[in-house]
């Protein structure tokens, strides 16, 4: 299994926004503007990142 993670920070405000995208925010555990998070790449992630990309601001870890 691969040990990659991404670097997940929140850069536009959840305000206005439709409830389904605020929730996968939440489950991402977003909360506040530029509070980051680290997370596995893995598809179920990329796949909720996705959802939400116009919100965010993705990068890779370098381990």
């Amino acid at each position: 299994m691969s040990d990659k993670q991404i670097k997940v920070t929140l850069v536009r405000s959840l305000c206005g926004r439709k409830a389904d995208q605020r929730d996968t925010a939440r489950l991402l555990g977003l909360r506040k503007i530029r509070q980051s998070v680290t997370l596995p790449d893995r598809p179920e992630i990329r796949g909720m990142v996705n959802k939400i990309i116009f919100l965010l601001d993705v990068e890779e870890v370098a381990q």
